[in-house]
């Protein structure tokens, strides 16, 4: 084989409902849906989903990434992208994985997936109809409003669901130390429902105080932010923390990097959606179920539209 083209298609959607969290409102997620296709006609898919305020690349770079390729590719440029672009990782990766074998389709069940909240008062409402789909776990993004008026919206939300019902909360890295206690203590105070974790209540840069924080408290803590990545997936697992870590399977490099590490280290692991379309969230979803041994419901309860859906 000479060579393998590069397909391009750059895409934006509207959220249905925008998306609050502590790094402001997102209304619109933009991509590429990228296709790696040999001499024979037969085209493997990824996609390039970049969330720069997790660190990832811009869309810009990796647009500029994608065009500064030669044609036709070599095996070399598909597997060799730097580091500093983990969402063209993934893309290339899964594309060329695709290439092969493509994804089969897999079937999750409501109460395998946890479905996600809006933010303050509006959650109060949205969880029933959720609930009556069949999730059971919860997500609700916190640190959008000031503490004391979301500490009193946790206490109603906590008391309206069902016994059977896990609650995850997710700062975005949004809380100062002090903030995070008062969440902490709070939380270790609800015994009707479970609360699974507090997800990234302080900024990557802060990871001692949460590996300290983890120790003090009833109610566990989880790392996104700070492990966005492959490389900080190892770091932080080398720096000692053993607690859950949220994986972004579409930021976080290539896949077979995350297998990699995935099958040398115990560590638990949700598995989460970076709002990809149908063509990254199928190939994330292969790799969730390759190492989703747990009960721990998966992050991916926003259903995108499919490609053929972009304007």
């Amino acid at each position: 084989m000479s060579g393998y083209r590069l397909l391009l298609k750059p895409y934006e959607w509207e959220f249905e409902q925008p998306l609050q969290t502590h790094h402001g409102l997102w209304k619109v997620r933009e991509g590429l849906i990228i296709g790696i296709q040999r001499e024979d006609g037969v085209t493997g898919w990824g996609e390039i989903a970049p969330i720069p305020w997790f660190g990832t690349e811009t869309l810009a770079a990796a647009i500029a990434f994608c065009k500064s390729l030669p044609d036709p590719l070599t095996e070399t440029n598909i597997l060799c992208v730097p580091n500093t672009l983990p969402a063209c990782q993934f893309g290339f990766g899964s594309a060329w994985e695709s290439l092969f074998k493509p994804p089969s389709a897999i079937d999750y069940k409501p109460c395998q997936i946890s479905a996600l909240l809006p933010a303050g008062e509006a959650a109060l409402s949205a969880w029933p109809s959720l609930w009556a789909k069949g999730h059971r776990t919860f997500k609700w993004k916190i640190g959008v409003l000031e503490v004391p008026q979301e500490l009193e919206l946790f206490q109603h939300l906590a008391a309206a669901l069902p016994e059977a019902a896990i609650l995850r909360l997710d700062a975005n890295g949004g809380l100062t130390l002090e903030q995070t206690q008062k969440w902490l203590e709070n939380c270790d105070r609800i015994s009707h429902i479970t609360i699974e974790y507090l997800e990234q209540p302080l900024p990557p840069n802060q990871f001692e105080a949460m590996l300290q924080l983890a120790q003090f408290y009833k109610t566990p803590l989880a790392l996104d932010e700070s492990v966005a990545t492959v490389a900080q997936l190892r770091h932080c697992h080398a720096r000692g923390w053993r607690g859950v870590m949220v994986v972004k399977v579409a930021i976080a490099g290539y896949p077979q990097a995350l297998r990699d590490f995935l099958s040398t280290h115990e560590v638990k692991v949700v598995f989460s959606s970076a709002f990809e379309t149908d063509v990254g969230r199928a190939a994330a979803l292969a790799l969730a179920q390759e190492f989703n041994a747990s009960d721990r419901a998966i992050g991916f309860g926003v259903k995108p539209p499919c490609p053929g859906q972009f304007n």
